[in-house]
């Protein structure tokens, strides 16, 4: 069980020249990296960088589906998570309305059997606006999913649809991964919330969800009860940061995150 960094704020020169050494120096133990980022970076130098600053890397995110061309991106990043040792293999659900019910079917079943052949296991993040995003929807396709499929439970996105402790009590035993983020939500919020749901092609509610998204300790969440209810369900994964808002001085951010992670909880 470790703690760990996502490198969203950082583009992928700026991981390989910064962000692996801030996370190091900041006493993380772990890292997420985007696909496209991993591609771009490279196995061989990715690799050694995370051996150069002994940290683990936790999970590769796939980029967004939206078509069989994002499809055959995420099978064939199983194999590079594999490669490079991740534990997990992020897939986010295309938004609502891009495909129907059967195509998210198939493509989850060939995502999980190429996750299967890398060894390594894919978990799906429940996202706002996308096609597994209510608390109803994630349990139906963790069910209807391949037998591999796990959940990354993600603090901010399950905030708009119920009681965040709540939720990892109800899915404690699908909880492979955890992303904790704060959400601290402008006025008219549960309006794009609904918005979202619906399935509006509405981008003033979707950068108005995006921008609520905060630094920890800065939200309406709290980590130290979020923690203990991981604890309390026996969770023992790893726990990763993810900041995406913060895109000065990214150092600090990734400091203070985890400085606050650590006063709320015994991390």
């Amino acid at each position: 069980m470790g703690t760990g960094y996502a490198t969203i704020m950082y583009d992928s020169e700026a991981v390989v020249s910064e962000g692996i050494g801030d996370f190091a120096a900041c006493r993380y133990d772990g890292v997420e990296i985007g696909l496209g980022k991993a591609e771009a970076i490279g196995e061989s130098t990715l690799r050694d960088l995370l051996e150069e600053y002994e940290l683990d890397l936790y999970c590769v995110m796939a980029g967004w589906l939206n078509t069989e061309e994002d499809l055959r991106a995420a099978v064939d990043g199983a194999g590079l998570a594999g490669s490079l040792g991740a534990d997990f293999l992020g897939i986010l659900p295309p938004p609502r309305g891009v495909v129907d019910d059967e195509t998210f079917a198939d493509w989850l079943d060939r995502i999980g059997a190429a996750a299967a052949e890398a060894g390594v296991t894919p978990i799906v993040h429940h996202h706002f606006g996308a096609h597994v995003e209510q608390p109803e929807e994630i349990r139906r396709w963790l069910d209807e999913g391949p037998d591999n499929l796990e959940l990354l439970f993600d603090t901010a996105h399950y905030y708009a649809y119920g009681d965040i402790t709540e939720g990892i009590e109800r899915f404690a035993d699908d909880i492979a991964y955890v992303h904790l983020k704060d959400v601290d939500p402008p006025a008219e919020f549960q309006t794009h919330v609904e918005n979202l749901t619906a399935g509006k092609k509405d981008y003033d509610s979707i950068v108005n969800y995006i921008w609520a998204f905060t630094d920890l300790g800065k939200g309406d969440i709290d980590f130290g009860e979020v923690s203990e209810t991981l604890d309390a369900v026996g969770y023992d994964g790893h726990r990763t940061i993810e900041i995406e808002n913060q895109k000065d001085h990214p150092l600090v951010h990734a400091k203070e995150n985890i400085d606050h992670l650590r006063s709320v909880t015994d991390r």
